[in-house]
């Protein structure tokens, strides 16, 4: 392989398919060229960054190293800017907007409120290893189980109605699956951007619902917040909600199974979690940086400037690798072992910075709780088929992970 093939696998989605692949070139990029100019068909160019380091230098610039116009990898389409139409999400943003925006629900994510809905996660999580044993010995972890948790549970911090639930799931598959045959809705430019117009309608809908008659729950915090005595407008108030719909469940799940995968792929850790539970905070994160879900933010300079002695001109792009910064051997000891009580765990999969991720209290408490439910619990588990991963170059990981076990009371 050489390094301008691994470059060009940044943004091949079914290279995300191939994990072992993946980390092949993502470890040749480390070594030999950190800072990497890619041109693919189909993209504007960008530079991959895949130290760690690196990546945290361009994380902690929010005034030099700019989210608009460019927060992510999309292909490049004549007449407008990546991923724009219309749409501002906290991932848009950069400061002073996304300081103020982001403020709105920050207050429902800090860890003195997850912490008041502990009580109501463990009583999911329950309910899902109850699921688990009623399904007769075998199922897809990822599809019949990892999916809908942590979907109930931010959907009702939320406030939806559990009946909208099945929809809200049909359309952030189709959002973040827009590069996977089995997901996306269709080939077109408007097959691509239906599943987001369908988001926003439906939220925009919600946001009268909540303006006319305000509620007790976040989705009411959000239509009814205002930004210097103004409130927000339909799209931004929409955009809100479709970041937290989505993101606050999709790559919870996507950890769940390939935490569950990476446990039956390490059994020596399996059977040491089983007999030291204390151990679980550390082996969530590690889960989490096993899997790293959100594969990729992108930058753009807002100033000529350069990277690891690479000049990047100002409105050249950058794309943040973190699944590469997660197997850093400059940051982790021995990082391609699975080690349920590494610690520290100085991973990224939550970014850093202004950007760090909103809801990384509500995904750890999800995640700590469904195996401490979980594993006490298993008699046997392994797999019953082979896991398969979703094709992206965004957000994702194992779609379907087919496993037999025994459950007891």
């Amino acid at each position: 392989m050489t390094i301008e093939q691994a470059g060009l696998m940044l943004a091949t989605p079914a290279a995300y398919t191939d994990e072992a692949r993946l980390h092949q070139a993502l470890a040749l990029l480390r070594r030999e060229a950190p800072v990497h100019l890619v041109r693919a068909t189909g993209y504007r160019p960008f530079y991959a960054v895949t130290r760690h380091a690196d990546i945290m230098a361009v994380e902690r610039d929010n005034a030099l190293w700019l989210s608009e116009p460019r927060p992510v990898l999309t292909r490049s389409e004549p007449g407008r800017e990546e991923n724009s139409y219309g749409v501002r999400t906290l991932v848009n943003m950069d400061d002073p907007d996304h300081r103020v925006v982001r403020a709105i629900g920050a207050d429902w994510f800090r860890p003195k409120a997850m912490r008041a809905l502990e009580s109501r996660v463990r009583e999911l999580a329950n309910r899902y290893v109850d699921r688990m044993a009623g399904l007769g010995g075998e199922c897809d972890f990822a599809a019949q189980v990892a999916v809908h948790y942590p979907l109930y549970v931010i959907l009702s911090l939320l406030g939806l109605p559990e009946s909208d639930f099945p929809l809200m799931l049909k359309l952030t598959k189709e959002l973040f699956g827009a590069e996977d045959a089995e997901n996306r809705r269709g080939d077109s430019a408007e097959d691509r951007l239906g599943p987001l117009l369908d988001f926003l309608a439906y939220f925009q809908r919600l946001t009268a619902a909540r303006r006319a008659r305000p509620t007790e729950d976040l989705a009411s915090a959000i239509a009814n917040a205002a930004v210097d005595g103004e409130p927000l407008g339909d799209v931004e108030t929409a955009s809100y909600y479709v970041i937290i719909a989505t993101a606050g469940h999709d790559t919870t799940s996507s950890t769940l199974t390939g935490g569950l995968h990476a446990l039956l792929e390490h059994p020596g850790q399996l059977a040491r979690l089983r007999a030291d539970p204390a151990l679980l905070p550390m082996a969530v994160d590690e889960m989490i940086r096993w899997v790293t879900p959100v594969k990729e933010f992108m930058r753009t300079a807002s100033a000529d400037t350069s990277l690891r002695g690479v000049p990047i001109a100002q409105g050249e792009s950058v794309l943040l690798s973190y699944p590469s910064a997660n197997r850093d051997e400059e940051v982790f000891t021995d990082p391609f072992a699975f080690d349920a009580g590494r610690d520290p765990n100085r991973h990224l999969a939550f970014g850093f910075g202004a950007h760090y991720c909103l809801g990384a209290a509500l995904a750890k408490i999800e995640l700590v709780a469904l195996f401490r439910e979980l594993l006490p619990r298993l008699d046997t588990i392994e797999l019953a088929g082979q896991p398969e991963w979703t094709a992206t170059t965004f957000v994702g990981g194992i779609k379907h992970l087919p496993i037999r076990y025994k459950l007891h009371r």
